[in-house]
């Protein structure tokens, strides 16, 4: 009933925001008699800042259309190599013809956001990378048919994107598939599977919330799992195609998301009000793009939920040996091929510091020499893979890495730590297309 309450609120103040939005263009239109008045710059801001606040959003674009390769812009397409029910591995080609960069697969975390929250990442590293990402879908438009999702079928999926690129891929993790990826790779180095990832880099993961544990972490810890259960859990409305499945819907991920920071979201809405006001439309329009993309929030299944919420966080499964995967342990001390490198934010808010660093300590058969850490001065969660931390001083570290642990590429072109001028996020509100 609340999602379906949600939906009604929401169908309604789009309304609200399309006439808001219209009054406040006639506030400004110099045919108006009362655009001359004082206090109409202000008062048709406001509602400017209104309609954008409550406007309906989709599932984003990439909106990447070209890079910077050798000092040559080139053309970038979009092409889905494999289609999933529950997710799609998406390939940024470049059109370079026969240069050979190392292959890496950036896997998106599956916690509320779009993969697009990684626009930035994956921009940053096409330049010198044949990328790769999860493309994980809205658990909203998947058919009940379809069947379920849970934190063993992510890892199940990560494999076979892994088989699907074939050997002498790498992986790089962001945020919450840090422990899935990392399981995974335990997984294929105990059965020395072919297409075993030659490194893994895992960017501000809940390997082990004991410690320096967060709000989020101390939330889902000191919570019984039950209330989760209870109380965040609901079903799809029927307008949707997955009308029926049980899901932590994305708007109180979100509701979730902006309370932690609530003045910060306060007050950079106030400026973009004040930036709107002084005529200063490059500022503003920075902030509402950021917005479009913080606002397109997507469900997660029940499952899969629950049993992170269980296995990450509260009982922290992969860090304490005992992660179960279909009946099969999932040991981290079985990684002897696979170098890992962990990075961590200074002033992480939700990953904190030391929680991606226990890998390393987990990996006990894995050579030093095959191990890095970094611990970015400054950089908050967002900012570790997203930014001008990462791109100038993060991203240079993980295409070293790279490189270094970098066997099955012929002839790589050498590395270059130059930064590729940044493209503003294309963020067109749409529908979600499987």
């Amino acid at each position: 009933m609340l999602y379906t309450a949600f939906e009604m609120q929401r169908a309604w103040l789009a309304g609200v925001g399309m006439a808001a939005q219209t009054g406040s263009e006639w506030l400004l239109s110099a045919a108006n008699p009362m655009a001359w008045s004082p206090a109409a710059p202000a008062t048709a801001r406001a509602m400017e800042v209104f309609a954008h606040a409550v406007a309906p959003r989709g599932k984003p674009a990439f909106g990447l259309h070209s890079t910077i390769v050798d000092g040559e812009s080139v053309a970038v397409t979009e092409q889905v190599v494999l289609r999933k029910p529950f997710g799609q591995l998406k390939h940024f080609a470049r059109a370079t013809g026969g240069r050979r960069d190392p292959r890496i697969l950036i896997v998106a975390p599956m916690s509320g956001h779009y993969a697009t929250l990684l626009r930035g990442t994956v921009e940053r590293l096409l330049p010198d990378h044949d990328v790769y990402i999860t493309d994980w879908r809205d658990a909203r438009q998947v058919p009940l048919s379809d069947g379920r999702f849970d934190l063993n079928d992510y890892v199940d999926y990560l494999i076979e994107f892994l088989e699907v690129l074939g050997p002498d891929t790498h992986m790089l993790a962001v945020c919450q598939p840090s422990v899935p990826a990392l399981a995974a790779v335990a997984l294929m180095n105990e059965d020395d599977h072919p297409c075993t990832p030659p490194s893994l880099t895992m960017m501000g993961g809940p390997i082990d919330t004991r410690k320096a544990p967060t709000a989020v972490n101390e939330l889902a810890f000191n919570r019984p799992f039950a209330w989760f259960e209870h109380t965040v859990i609901q079903d799809v409305p029927a307008i949707y195609p997955g009308a029926g499945r049980r899901v932590y819907p994305g708007y109180l991920q979100l509701s979730g998301f902006m309370s932690m920071n609530l003045a910060n979201h306060m007050k950079s809405h106030w400026e973009m009000f004040k930036h709107l006001v002084e005529g200063d439309e490059d500022a503003a329009e920075a902030t509402k793009a950021f917005y479009d993309e913080y606002r397109s929030v997507c469900d997660m299944t029940a499952e899969f939920y629950l049993q992170t919420i269980d296995m990450v966080f509260q009982r922290q499964a992969l860090a304490t040996g005992s992660f179960d995967h279909r009946g099969r342990l999932a040991d981290p001390g079985k990684i002897t091929r696979t170098a890992l490198l962990a990075i961590e934010g200074e002033r992480d808010d939700i990953s904190g510091l030391g929680q991606t660093k226990a890998a390393l300590d987990i990996a006990v058969n894995l050579a030093p020499e095959k191990k890095q850490y970094l611990m970015a001065k400054g950089a908050g969660h967002y900012g570790i893979f997203n930014g001008s931390k990462w791109r100038e001083t993060i991203a240079p570290v993980v295409e070293a890495f790279v490189r270094t642990h970098d066997t099955g590429r012929v002839a790589p072109a050498p590395l270059r730590v130059v930064v590729p001028k940044h493209i503003e996020p294309d963020v067109p509100p749409g529908v979600e297309v499987a």
